[in-house]
């Protein structure tokens, strides 16, 4: 019988990042940039097409992409039980990085039938209800102790929650970052609003981690922790972790709500001469 390798209890970055490929996130992640790739040398044939999708956006929407796979196809991947910190440091890249970047790289201009089918879906998904309904089920119920334990004990965690906060982020930012206008006719204070409101079941969650005195998850309570940091100090920095992670939306939340703010008074008018 073969004795199972060892867990190192001290990685250093290099470690972390060794690949180990997942087949259910990388197919579909492959495919995705395959199809953003062609499409993007296809725009690149005329002017128009050069000034609606400029190289910015390709070098942002490349750079999630780069994330998303150092994210979901390393070693870092397979250590959720050893170190809730580094789960959660994966979960928070998923959630508030890699989603503004591949919005971001959406070109402008994408002409959707505002009568068709696929204008109706977009615009039922990216309704902000929809969208914060669907993030708060996410942030709240597998962060849950029964939950969470539920996911770890069933093996769904390593895999299944990662792909719930990629995809439920994604909604978030499409609402705050509106790449579709025409089937997103939500206003900058409707916007700004929206992005506090998502912000709150993240950093209420973050605050109940900090602040509980004892381990909240079962199958971290005698959990051999990486770096040497005690179960309670883990769910701590874990805490850390998603509050520090949240606050770039929070502050573009109030920025949009300012800038609501200034257009209903009148700010952004010129001066006359």
């Amino acid at each position: 019988m073969t004795t199972p390798t060892p867990i190192n209890l001290d990685p250093t970055l290099a470690d972390l990042l060794i690949p180990a490929p997942d087949l259910l996130f990388l197919i579909p992640t492959l495919l995705v940039a395959g199809y953003y790739v062609w499409r993007f040398i296809v725009s690149r044939r005329s002017a128009e097409g050069r000034a609606r999708w400029p190289v910015w956006r390709a070098v942002l929407f490349a750079l999630g992409m780069v994330l998303l796979l150092m994210t979901t196809q390393s070693r870092a991947a397979t250590l959720t039980g050893s170190s809730m910190a580094l789960y959660m440091g994966r979960l928070m890249l998923l959630a508030e990085i890699v989603p503004p970047l591949l919005v971001l790289g959406i070109p402008r201009g994408i002409r959707i039938n505002p009568r068709g089918a696929a204008a109706r879906v977009l615009g039922v998904l990216l309704d902000p209800w929809v969208a914060l309904a669907v993030w708060a089920a996410v942030i709240i119920f597998w962060n849950v102790p029964a939950g969470f334990n539920a996911s770890v004990v069933t093996n769904t965690a390593a895999a299944l929650l990662p792909a719930l906060y990629l995809l439920s982020s994604l909604l978030v930012w499409s609402v705050i970052l509106r790449p579709l206008p025409n089937v997103q006719p939500a206003g900058m204070g409707s916007r700004g609003g929206f992005g506090l409101l998502a912000a709150l079941p993240m950093m209420s969650v973050a605050s109940v981690w900090l602040y509980a005195p004892n381990v909240l998850y079962t199958p971290y309570v005698n959990a051999l922790c990486l770096w040497n940091l005690s179960p309670l100090q883990n769910q701590q920095l874990s805490g850390w972790i998603m509050m520090l992670a949240g606050i770039p939306a929070l502050a573009l939340a109030f920025i949009q709500l300012f800038q609501w703010l200034v257009q209903l008074t009148g700010g952004d008018e010129p001066t006359p001469s």
